[in-house]
């Protein structure tokens, strides 16, 4: 059967081959947004499972992985940053502080349209951050693709963490473990 990661994620593809999955990239056209009435992790889990229907609905057969990364400071969630502006302010606002990333995993079965979905949590510590770091890593253009701002596995980004609690690999964008 035919493994199909929804998803455009080069992370999420390289955890896949790192994984020796043999999968298809077929990516989801839905829009991520953000119910303010769902926790993050039921964010997480729905946005996931909405990529999977929607790619499993164009195709006759096929087991479809869709997936959502979410980072969340207090009460606050993070996505991806539009501007370098608002890059500097969610890794100013991570600086010497402890955050939680959420993926949410969905598996949809295309021919039967049957699904199970997950959510992976991650406590992340960011030691305190200076200007000149900020400012460097966000002319490396690296935030711009990443909630939050950051990639742990960046040269740069995995300078950032102080500690980990939790799946390293779900704050990369895929918990491969529980998958």
């Amino acid at each position: 059967m035919q493994l199909i990661l929804a998803s455009q994620s080069p992370r999420r593809r390289l955890l896949f081959k790192q994984a020796g999955f043999h999968f298809k990239v077929v990516p989801s056209k839905v829009e991520e947004r953000f119910e303010k009435k769902e926790s993050p992790s039921q964010n997480a889990r729905r946005i996931a499972l909405d990529k999977a229907r929607d790619v499993a609905g164009r195709l006759e057969k096929g087991i479809v992985v869709g997936a959502d990364t979410i980072v969340v400071l207090g009460k606050n969630i993070l996505g991806k940053p539009l501007s370098k502006r608002e890059a500097r302010e969610m890794l100013v606002s991570l600086s010497g502080r402890k955050h939680i990333v959420y993926t949410g995993f969905a598996i949809v079965d295309a021919r039967t349209s049957q699904w199970v979905v997950g959510v992976e949590r991650t406590k992340v510590w960011f030691r305190k951050l200076t200007s000149k770091e900020i400012n460097s890593y966000i002319a490396s253009g690296s935030p711009f693709d990443k909630a939050g701002a950051y990639g742990i596995q960046d040269d740069r980004g995995a300078l950032f963490v102080e500690k980990v609690d939790g799946c390293f690999y779900n704050v990369v964008g895929f918990p491969l473990t529980r998958f």
